[in-house]
């Protein structure tokens, strides 16, 4: 079941009011059967309560160990991020779904985030995020749930120092499972998106224990995933300026066209020394470009060629 959706200026992502069950309970565990329990036993809902439900809920999801940052896994990666900013301000469905603030039907208020906004960004295009912890007294405490393809991604938020009376209070864990290549490169989108480390806290010690992960461990869960992304990119432009080597000389016409690729190319090393995600993919898409041009046996290049009155 349907019903019109509604474009999302936070990430990717298409708002709509249709029930989502499916990933609601894709995500479902014992963790938060726990969590829901020991909420219905007590009315209080200060921020007092809030941070031990959020930890037992962690502890019983990590394979009942202790959770920590988890880098290059085959499985899963976990890491965790210092929210510097709450914004944007969102709300959400009686089904959890995540909606535009002041969208009809909508209630309630949650406030996302710049890591969770980037998160979500960082997947591409996806499936409307589901809380399956909704937000109470403190609109900052909360999870959700979001998935494409080839990953799916949970991310929680909740303060770790200062009773959660600030914005730069509060963590995000971003727990992702599926494609370890697509995981890698979601976790160096981030990065750039945010123009920062996330995995640099304001209060490093409340940090670590609230994480039950040194320091040490957080950066090299990150730079590991950073790395095999940037390893990755730098194969594909490797090939590419392989493809353009063998098709020097091969149609003087096209030199030109070589040429841009080169200069693109080049322009995607510099990007990715920067870990400016968006800009290497760019400087590919024109390199890639370049390449159909250049070559006299695609279509583009024949029709190019042809207008031309070569």
């Amino acid at each position: 079941m349907g019903s019109a959706s509604l474009p999302c200026t936070c990430c990717n992502c298409r708002m709509v009011a249709s029930r989502r069950s499916s990933a609601t309970s894709r995500t479902s565990c014992v963790a938060y059967t726990i969590v829901l329990e020991w909420e219905g036993l007590s009315d209080c809902h200060t921020r007092n309560v809030e941070p031990f439900v959020l930890f037992v809920g962690f502890m019983r999801e990590e394979y009942g160990g202790v959770p920590e940052p988890v880098g290059v896994n085959p499985q899963r990666s976990v890491l965790y991020a210092q929210v510097a900013s709450s914004d944007p301000r969102m709300a959400f469905d009686e089904e959890g779904v995540m909606q535009q603030f002041g969208t009809r039907g909508s209630f309630g208020k949650v406030y996302l985030g710049d890591v969770a906004r980037a998160s979500l960004r960082s997947l591409g295009t996806h499936d409307p995020p589901v809380f399956t912890r909704m937000p109470r007294v403190d609109e900052q405490n909360w999870e959700l749930f979001c998935e494409t393809d080839e990953v799916k991604m949970t991310i929680s938020s909740s303060h770790y120092w200062g009773f959660g009376l600030f914005a730069r209070c509060f963590l995000n864990r971003i727990v992702m499972e599926g494609s370890l290549p697509t995981r890698a490169r979601c976790a160096m989108d981030i990065v750039s998106s945010l123009g920062r480390n996330p995995w640099e806290p304001i209060r490093v010690k409340s940090f670590e224990r609230a994480t039950s992960g040194l320091m040490t461990a957080h950066t090299s869960s990150w730079n590991g995933l950073i790395s095999l992304a940037k390893e990755s990119i730098s194969d594909d432009i490797t090939r590419l300026q392989d493809s353009v080597q063998r098709m020097r000389g091969v149609d003087e016409a096209g030199d030109a066209h070589l040429d841009s690729a080169d200069e693109a190319l080049e322009r995607a090393m510099e990007a990715l020394s920067d870990k400016n995600a968006p800009a290497v993919d760019r400087a590919l898409s024109r390199a890639s470009s370049a390449l159909v041009r250049a070559d006299p046996n695609s279509d583009l290049g024949s029709m190019e060629r042809e207008l031309l009155g070569d």
